[in-house]
C-alpha cells in the first residue's frame, strides 16, 4: 500500500512517458525506489535492448547473422520496447548493455540526467519521414501551420529536423495541450510512441508524424498517409540512432567493447550490401524482431526511387545525393554531433532544457562519443566505406548539408 509519497506513488505508464519527454529520467528513476543509476552486470553477454524499427537493424542482423558469436561473444535476443521511454529507462537501469538511441537522447541523458552513457558508433543514417494524411491538403511545410503533428521524443532527431522545416517555412513550433487553438503561423507539436502513430493518423487525431522506419511505410500502407518529405533529403545523410554503451564498459572491458563494436560494424556492412534480404530477416516472416509483414519492411529499407515521390519532391535530392531511404555506416562524423547540440539549444520540447545552455558543442564531441573502438573496426572492415552514405576519398570527415 502506497504511503502516499512522491517516491513512492505508483506511477501510470503515460505519466511516466511524459516525465521521460519532458527530462525528468532521474526522477523517474527515483520514483523506481533507486538512490542512482543501476551499473549493468559484469559478465560476458551481450543484452539488447530496441525498438520495432528499421533504426535497430544494425544491432538485430549481428544477432541474426552470428556476428557476436563469431567475436566469441554470447548474445541474448533482443528485447523489444514499444518506446524510448522504456528503452532508455532500461538502460539507465542496467538490463541492457547494448541499446539503440536517437542521437539527442544520450546528450541529454549523459548531461542533464548524469547517465554515464557513451555513444560508440552511429547506427545508420537516413531513415525517417515526415508522413501526413493523404487528405489533409498539405503539400509543403508552409502548409502546416495550424496543423498538429507527431513526434516520437522530445529529444529526438525527428523533432530537430521537423523544427528546422517548419522555421523555414516561417513558422512556430509550439506545445499546447489538448483542445487549445492553434494560430494560423503555429505548428502544435506532441509526443507519441512510433507504433502510435499511423492509428493516430488514419484516426484524424493529427494531421502529422515525423519517425523512423517502418511506421512511415506503414503509414502509406494502412493509414492512408504520404510522405511529405523524407529526413534524409532535408539533411544529407544525417544520423538518427546512435549505437550506445555503458561508459563503464567501455573503461573496464575494453577488449569486450571492441569485440560488441566490431559485430555491430560486421552487420552494418552486411545490411548495406543486402538491404531487402535484411529486411525480410529482421520482419515477422524472418526471426520476427520488426512485428511487421516483410513487405512493409522492405518497403521502408529500399524503396526510395518512385516517381510518385518524385513528383510530390520527397526525396528531391536523391540523384544529387545518391542516398537510400535509409544507409547504414558507422563512423560517428564529428561535424554532425556538433550540429546536433547547437540545435537543440532552438528546439522546442516540453520541459527544462537549461542544461543545454553552457553546453559546448565542442566538448560535447570528444566527451560523448568515443572513436577509439570504432576507428579500429572500420580498420579492420574497409568495407564499410562501400556505403553511398561515405565519402571514399574523405571517409572520417565531411560538410553537413541541410536543404528545406
Amino acid at each position: 500500500m502506497s504511503d502516499g509519497s512522491p517516491l513512492k506513488r505508483p506511477i501510470s505508464r503515460r505519466r511516466s512517458l511524459d516525465m521521460l519527454a519532458g527530462g525528468g529520467l532521474a526522477a523517474w528513476l527515483a520514483t523506481r525506489g533507486g538512490p542512482g543509476f543501476a551499473a549493468p552486470p559484469e559478465d560476458e553477454v551481450v543484452r539488447i535492448g530496441h525498438l520495432p524499427i528499421t533504426d535497430a537493424t544494425a544491432l538485430l542482423v549481428a544477432h541474426a547473422i552470428g556476428a557476436f558469436e563469431a567475436e566469441g561473444l554470447k548474445a541474448e535476443p533482443p528485447v523489444l520496447l514499444r518506446g524510448w521511454s522504456p528503452l532508455a529507462e532500461g538502460f539507465a537501469a542496467g538490463k541492457f548493455n547494448l541499446v539503440h538511441l536517437l542521437k539527442p537522447i544520450p546528450i541529454w541523458m549523459r548531461y542533464n540526467n548524469k547517465v554515464p552513457v557513451k555513444v560508440v558508433a552511429w547506427a545508420h543514417t537516413n531513415g525517417s519521414g515526415l508522413v501526413v494524411g493523404g487528405k489533409s491538403g498539405i503539400t509543403s511545410f508552409t502548409d502546416l501551420g495550424g496543423r498538429q503533428v507527431a513526434v516520437p521524443f522530445w529529444y529526438s532527431m525527428h523533432n530537430i529536423v521537423l523544427q528546422i522545416g517548419i522555421r523555414a517555412a516561417g513558422l512556430i513550433p509550439v506545445i499546447k495541450p489538448a483542445g487549445e487553438a492553434v494560430a494560423g503561423n503555429e505548428v502544435n507539436l506532441q509526443v507519441l510512441q512510433p507504433p502510435e502513430m499511423p492509428p493516430a493518423l488514419a484516426a484524424g487525431k493529427i494531421d502529422g508524424y515525423i519517425v523512423a522506419e517502418p511506421f512511415n511505410a506503414l503509414g502509406e500502407l494502412k493509414a492512408g498517409g504520404r510522405i511529405l518529405r523524407f529526413t534524409g533529403d532535408i539533411w544529407k545523410n544525417h544520423p538518427c540512432c546512435v549505437v550506445t554503451m555503458h561508459e563503464a564498459d567501455t573503461k573496464k572491458r575494453p577488449e569486450w567493447t571492441q569485440k560488441v563494436v566490431d559485430a555491430v560494424v560486421k552487420a552494418q556492412i552486411y545490411a548495406s550490401a543486402n538491404k531487402k534480404e535484411v529486411a525480410r530477416l529482421i520482419s515477422q516472416d524472418g526471426r520476427g524482431y520488426i512485428p511487421l509483414p516483410a513487405a512493409v519492411v522492405e518497403r521502408a529499407i529500399g524503396h526510395y526511387d518512385d516517381p510518385d515521390y518524385d513528383a510530390l519532391g520527397a526525396n528531391r535530392h536523391r540523384k544529387e545525393w545518391g542516398n537510400g531511404r535509409i544507409d547504414f555506416q558507422p563512423w560517428p562524423y564529428p561535424s554532425a554531433t556538433r550540429l546536433i547540440v547547437e540545435a537543440m539549444g532552438k528546439t522546442v520540447v516540453s520541459g527544462d532544457k537549461t542544461f543545454l545552455d553552457k553546453l559546448s558543442p565542442d566538448f560535447v564531441v570528444q566527451d560523448l562519443v568515443d572513436y577509439s573502438f570504432v576507428k579500429r573496426s572500420l580498420d579492420r572492415f574497409p568495407e564499410w566505406k562501400n556505403d553511398p552514405s561515405v565519402n571514399p576519398g574523405d571517409p572520417f570527415s565531411r560538410a553537413e548539408i541541410i536543404r528545406t
